[in-house]
């Protein structure tokens, strides 16, 4: 099942008291990888636009008069969401209005079944923290530069970003910019980490093993790089060795 990360921007604060819809933005993804599919819809509430709201999105009655109304986007909106998961920030509010506009026009509501709430998600692992969609991003670095004013398509974007941090349960990213200086080394935790000690045996067993190593591939170059006759090597095999010099050895060469 795909997913679909919703948001919507409205005239005020409750359905119940009259107010509309003016922006519905959905995004598309599978497995939380947007698709490319994007349903973006301004709408005509057909009636004023408190100040209060302008100041959040920016969208004046005027602009809002030429714009379809919704019950003219409500079925490519149903068809956009239809048999996918519907991810919101604060459902309650979102859904409250989408159902109450879905109902005046007889139209089918949204199975809340098929809705996530990622301020419930938020909520359960940041309890006690402030979990607005703004909150998010600055807990996990996610640029918002570009938010002057409410938007329900990029908050759709920024939610989809916010949640995938929430379900891999990312740590926030490391800010970069931030002064050495700030850092408490106190912060670091304590690994108990036992030092494992050579003993002096194994040092000498060491040594012993990398001249033997050392001295056995400096008779094989002489042998195989430089063309140098076994006889050769031998004669500098006893001049490098006098404790063998006065011995009946046998020295075997090996040349691969």
């Amino acid at each position: 099942m795909n997913e679909v990360f919703l948001d919507t921007e409205t005239t005020g604060l409750s359905f119940k008291d009259g107010h509309k819809v003016v922006e519905i933005a959905c995004i598309e993804t599978k497995d939380l990888i947007a698709t490319g599919r994007v349903f973006h819809k301004l709408i005509n509430p057909k009636r004023n636009v408190p100040e209060e709201a302008f100041k959040v999105h920016g969208f004046s009655q005027e602009f809002l008069s030429d714009k379809d109304t919704f019950d003219q986007v409500a079925d490519e909106f149903l068809s956009f969401v239809k048999d996918k998961k519907i991810i919101i920030h604060n459902a309650s509010f979102d859904l409250g209005f989408l159902n109450g506009e879905l109902e005046l026009i007889q139209k089918e509501k949204i199975n809340k079944k098929l809705v996530i709430d990622s301020l419930e998600v938020a909520r359960n692992k940041f309890p006690g923290a402030s979990n607005s969609l703004d909150a998010l991003c600055k807990r996990f670095n996610i640029d918002l530069s570009r938010r002057a004013k409410h938007n329900a398509l990029l908050d759709c974007e920024l939610l989809r970003e916010a949640y995938i941090n929430l379900l891999d349960a990312k740590e926030p990213k490391f800010n970069l910019s931030r002064s050495v200086t700030e850092i408490n080394v106190n912060e670091t935790k304590d690994y108990n980490k036992s030092i494992v000690k050579i003993s002096e045996a194994e040092i000498k067993k060491h040594k012993d093993f990398l001249k033997s190593e050392l001295k056995k591939n400096f008779y094989i170059i002489l042998l195989k790089l430089y063309n140098f006759s076994k006889s050769t090597v031998s004669l500098i095999f006893m001049s490098l060795n006098p404790e063998y010099s006065n011995k009946k050895t046998k020295i075997r060469l090996r040349s691969g």
